[in-house]
């Protein structure tokens, strides 16, 4: 039995450029949205981790919404960087209170409506 309370991993692709060009100095997008997500008040549940490249590279700043062999997995794109944190937030809260992953689509914020890039059934497909 699904359980809403099980972890879920909210990955951060921190190679992420959001179209901007490969010599800009400091970190880049992907980097600042991940650093921007460590000050945010995530829920209990949710362990957030920085990877590298989801080879989404055209579509902004990328992240993976994951949790457990029941849930639904979902990637997003399009986001820009730190100013995305809220949003990204708000969206794996969403996320981690279900115990499939599925998001009532009128619950979604806009931009989670919009940019989803794949979405993964569970390791466990109930029949």
């Amino acid at each position: 039995m699904a359980d809403a309370d099980a972890p879920v991993e909210l990955l951060v692709c921190t190679t992420c450029r959001a179209g901007a060009p490969t010599d800009q100095e400091g970190p880049r997008p992907g980097t600042r949205l991940f650093e921007a997500l460590q000050a945010t008040d995530l829920p209990a549940n949710v362990t957030l981790r920085g990877v590298e490249c989801f080879s989404n590279c055209d579509h902004g700043c990328s992240i993976t919404l994951r949790g457990g062999d029941e849930r639904w997995t979902y990637v997003y794109g399009n986001f820009t960087g730190a100013e995305d944190a809220e949003l990204v937030a708000d969206g794996v809260t969403k996320y981690a209170a279900t115990a499939d992953g599925l998001v009532p689509w009128r619950d979604r914020s806009i931009h989670f409506r919009k940019n989803c890039i794949a979405r993964i059934p569970p390791l466990e497909i109930p029949e």
